[in-house]
């Protein structure tokens, strides 16, 4: 999972959608009809589910992956998620619909459909996508930060573990990755001095090992930070690491009322620390 960063994410995607499809172009069987929750899931539907799965709309798979787990048959739901991976892969990716994937791709996780245990070539497959995708969110500019905070939140409930994906970010190679990593920094420095990096949906999820993760990036950051003198996100990352490893405050006003973005403070704290008149 630490590969280097390709020239072209979009390619790298593109590739593992193509071995997803390689590894699951035999759809595994379902030995009866669908169950399911029929006051969620009208019979019809439950019909369709179990069908040509490309006959099934997007509404109705995106309700199959919304739907709780406790709602299927305990032993159809991972063969059902096997056999729709392919597509909720496509929904999840850069041409999707761009809403939180991370309470669907939790439901992959071991109180769900179980990917771990899936048969090796498809976890594989699967894990390679996950990777290609997060690559893509770090490195493309444009997008909310949640799009990349989602998905970790997302591929580590799927998979059980953190620390292989941060690893993952830490091996992206170029300038597209360094300026993602630079602002992916200063995203959870602010959550983690605000006190409110917090994962939605992964309950069983340690936000710390986030937190110990990110002075890890520090010389990656000072070395961009020495290209990129007038970078903002590189100057607050560099701030926000201080006041972490520190234990210190935010340096950052905390935006009590909606609209009031958060304002950096590292100017007037050195100001105050020469001690000099700050108005």
């Amino acid at each position: 999972m630490t590969e280097s960063l390709v020239p072209d994410p979009y390619a790298m995607w593109r590739d593992a959608l193509a071995g997803v499809d390689a590894a699951f172009a035999k759809l595994p069987a379902l030995d009866r009809p669908v169950w399911g929750c029929t006051h969620c899931t009208p019979e019809s539907e439950l019909h369709l589910l179990g069908g040509d799965p490309a006959l099934v709309s997007d509404d109705l798979l995106g309700h199959f992956m919304r739907e709780v787990a406790s709602h299927w048959a305990e032993d159809q739901y991972p063969v059902l998620w096997r056999r729709f991976i392919p597509r909720a892969l496509c929904m999840w990716g850069p041409d999707g619909d761009g809403t939180d994937p991370s309470y669907e791709m939790g439901c992959l996780g071991a109180g769900g459909a179980r990917l771990m245990d899936w048969p090796e070539s498809e976890r594989l497959a699967v894990e390679r996508a996950f990777g290609a995708l997060l690559t893509l969110a770090v490195t493309t500019s444009g997008r909310p930060l949640e799009w990349c905070t989602e998905l970790v939140e997302g591929i580590a409930h799927a998979t059980g573990s953190l620390d292989p994906w941060l690893d993952h970010i830490s091996g992206l190679a170029g300038p597209e990755a360094d300026a993602g990593v630079t602002r992916l920094a200063v995203g959870w420095t602010v959550e983690l001095l605000w006190e409110e990096l917090e994962f939605t949906w992964w309950y069983d999820g340690d936000p710390q090992l986030i937190a110990r993760w990110l002075p890890t990036l520090r010389p990656r950051i000072e070395a961009f930070a020495a290209r990129h003198p007038r970078c903002k996100n590189a100057s607050d990352a560099l701030a926000g690491l201080d006041a972490l490893e520190a234990g210190a405050g935010s340096p950052w006003f905390y935006p009590y009322y909606e609209g009031v973005l958060p304002v950096p403070l590292v100017a007037r704290n050195a100001a105050q620390a020469s001690g000099a008149t700050v108005k």
